[in-house]
């Protein structure tokens, strides 16, 4: 009896001590929703005279800021900010301009993470905000990587450690090739494709890169990096030349001293003779604390709602899929198209909405997704709205397939795009199964092709041209939704086609964009078409809200990809795209997935 009623008693205890937990959790958590919330809906902040705008480049430099959801995750795993938002670095940028209170910029390098595309609408925002006579000083402790150079060398002046390095190499991409581990596995990856150029399977069915491939990643990879190199050697006042000198002798070993001799940057100095320097040019005592303003602090507004006409701005990021999976973290950053369709369903309903730029930064993904988001906004237009499409890092195969039927196309020069093609991948684990394992699938089927999609059975010859003919439809109905949207042929589109994988300047040039510019130009286009006053207002798309049940999921997800990462490496990335293979659709426009240093 005694035991009994210890048993009872501690579990009452345990019980107890589980729902406080619970409540004190439950109440942090809704103090936290709260400041969320209600940063969010902030309009203005504090600036005191003789600040600094302080870009602190580390992290990922993400679209837009991580929104409620990752904004709690964050806080409550006691994190800073994971990324950086490229919408609240351009408007507190926009912003610096004309408030007396900013005296400039001082961007600090500490190994951000971003595509060239990304980079280069930010370096355009701080040439813009140099126009107002305004200065800049960049620094870099450790050492500045060649993706911050690129940002800082738009800086008044540079300065590193006495011990830093910077390292401006060039670009490389690199891809890995599976088809041996596969073949050592005893797994197959039957592919069927359209498309010359498209290489996005070549990693399981090659051992090294094809031709084509080679050929057109030297090509938008060599424009990309003239464009960057270009740049950069401009705005330091160093020759081609010799920049392409510097570049070639492995910068990073070199040594300080002759960085400065070579104008690579202007000097250097400790991190508190930096601080001095700062204090000097914003008439600041020594003993003063520097006054640096965070761009997500002082733009507060960037994703205020308004309630009156306006642009749309919406957002479609990440790999395109139709559904959603059970992966919160995976959904975060993926185009959902049943929830993208909906969306433009309730912006082409809402009488408040006169126009719509449609922002992609996409790889692309389901053939069959892309297509129902491509009617959506075919749908829009009908309505008699203007569709735009901005462009960002990316928007290829899938991505541009969506991009096609807006009555104007905007990307940078170093937006990657194209790649209109399609492919089909279904993998095959019969060797694994039959000759590694010594596992037999007995199959009994009623018809002839009833055993078609079990994994451990090889497709019939008849099977994969039922296949290829397929995958040829899909082909035909992308190239012919391009061509639609462009005002083209068919066949022109086809010429330019294969796959094939191009860069912003050469798609202007072959008619797959009509103009270079940004977001904001894209938006300026719409505001005119809708008839709409200087003064137009513009809100963003999807909103970002706060859902406790998926914050939750994400948090334990966040945590699972964090352990897994810890644990493989470099290998992680390897495993995830081998496992995307069985979870997404099996006919797809996606672009290769190539690493690029």
């Amino acid at each position: 009896m005694k035991k009994f009623l210890l048993i009872v008693c501690g579990s009452f205890v345990g019980t107890t001590l589980a729902l406080f937990v619970f409540m004190l959790m439950s109440i942090v958590m809704s103090i936290a929703i709260m400041s969320v919330g209600s940063s969010m809906g902030k309009t203005t902040t504090s600036v005191q005279k003789n600040s600094i705008l302080h870009l602190k480049l580390t992290g990922e430099i993400a679209e837009r800021e991580g929104g409620g959801e990752m904004s709690m995750i964050d806080m409550l795993q006691g994190g800073g900010t994971s990324s950086m938002g490229l919408n609240t670095l351009l408007a507190a940028i926009d912003k610096a301009k004309t408030d007396k209170k900013i005296e400039g910029i001082y961007i600090e390098c500490d190994g951000s993470a971003a595509a060239p595309a990304t980079r280069l609408t930010l370096r355009n925002a701080l040439k813009d905000f140099k126009k107002s006579g305004k200065w800049i000083y960049a620094y870099g402790n450790e050492g500045i990587d060649q993706g911050d150079y690129y940002l800082a060398s738009v800086a008044d002046s540079i300065f590193i450690n006495p011990v830093g390095a910077v390292d401006v190499h060039g670009m490389a991409a690199a891809n890995p090739y599976f088809k041996k581990l596969l073949d050592k596995v005893g797994v197959e990856m039957q592919v069927i494709r359209v498309g010359t150029f498209k290489s996005a399977v070549e990693p399981y069915m090659l051992e090294d890169m094809s031709e084509a491939n080679r050929l057109q990643t030297e090509h938008y990879m060599g424009s990309i990096w003239h464009n960057m190199r270009d740049s950069m050697a401009a705005d330091r006042k160093i020759d081609i030349a010799k920049f392409d000198q510097l570049t070639d002798s492995m910068l990073v070993t070199m040594e300080p001293d002759s960085l400065v001799k070579n104008h690579v940057v202007d000097g250097t100095c400790y991190p508190n003779e930096m601080e001095a320097r700062l204090k000097a040019v914003t008439k600041l005592k020594k003993d003063d604390d520097l006054r640096l303003v965070n761009p997500a602090d002082y733009a507060t507004n960037v994703e205020e709602s308004t309630n009156g006409d306006h642009i749309a701005v919406l957002y479609a990021v990440g790999e395109i899929v139709q559904q959603g999976s059970n992966n919160p973290m995976s959904d975060l950053n993926a185009i959902v198209g049943e929830k993208l369709v909906k969306q433009i369903k309730e912006l082409q309903d809402d009488e408040h909405v006169k126009g719509m730029v449609l922002r992609v930064n996409s790889p692309g993904g389901s053939a069959f997704a892309s297509e129902q988001i491509w009617k959506a906004l075919e749908d829009f237009k009908a309505a008699g709205k203007p569709l735009a499409v901005s462009m960002g890092d990316y928007a290829a195969s899938g991505g541009y397939y969506i991009s096609s039927g807006a009555q104007r196309i905007f990307a940078e020069p170093t937006t990657i795009t194209g790649s209109i093609g399609i492919f089909g991948i279904i993998p095959c684990a019969e060797d694994l199964a039959e000759n590694k394992l010594g596992v037999h699938m007995a199959v009994v089927k009623t018809n002839a092709n009833s055993d078609f999609g079990i994994m451990t059975k090889r497709m019939t010859p008849s099977q994969r041209n039922a296949m290829q003919q397929m995958i040829n439809r899909g082909y035909d109905l992308f190239t012919k939704r391009c061509a639609q949207g462009r005002h083209v042929t068919q066949d022109s589109i086809k010429q330019i086609a294969e796959g094939r994988v191009w860069d912003g300047m050469t798609a202007l040039k072959i008619g797959l964009v009509d103009e270079l510019g940004n977001l904001d130009a894209a938006v300026k286009w719409v505001a005119q078409k809708a008839n709409m006053k200087k003064d137009y207002k513009t809100q963003n798309y999807p909103a970002l809200e706060v859902d406790w049940r998926n914050m939750l999921n994400m948090m334990m997800a966040s945590q699972y990809e964090m352990k897994m990462q810890g644990e493989m490496g470099m290998l992680y990335d390897w495993h995830k795209r081998l496992q995307q293979i069985g979870t997404r659709d099996h006919i797809l426009c996606l672009m290769p997935e190539t690493v690029i240093y």
